[in-house]
C-alpha cells in the first residue's frame, strides 16, 4: 500500500489489526476511487501544458497506476 494512503485511512481511524482481507478491500477501495478522481480530472480538467499532467501526478502521489 502507498504510505500516504495507510496515512490517511489512520487518520479516517482505520486500524490494521482487524481481518486482512478486509483491510484488502479498504486498500482496493481507496485506490478505485483515486483513479476515478484522477480520470474525472483528465478528462475535464487538464489544462496545465506540462508532460506530466495534473491526473498523472494524483496517480503518482498515491502509487496508483492507471
Amino acid at each position: 500500500m502507498n504510505k500516504r494512503i495507510g496515512e490517511l485511512a489512520e487518520q479516517a481511524g482505520l486500524e490494521y489489526n482487524f481481518d486482512p482481507m478486509t483491510w484488502l478491500k479498504y486498500e482496493k477501495f481507496a485506490e478505485l476511487l483515486l483513479r476515478d478522481v484522477a480520470q474525472f480530472v483528465e478528462d475535464k480538467f487538464d489544462f496545465c501544458g506540462d508532460e506530466i499532467t495534473i491526473a498523472e501526478k494524483i496517480r503518482e502521489h498515491f502509487g496508483v497506476e492507471e
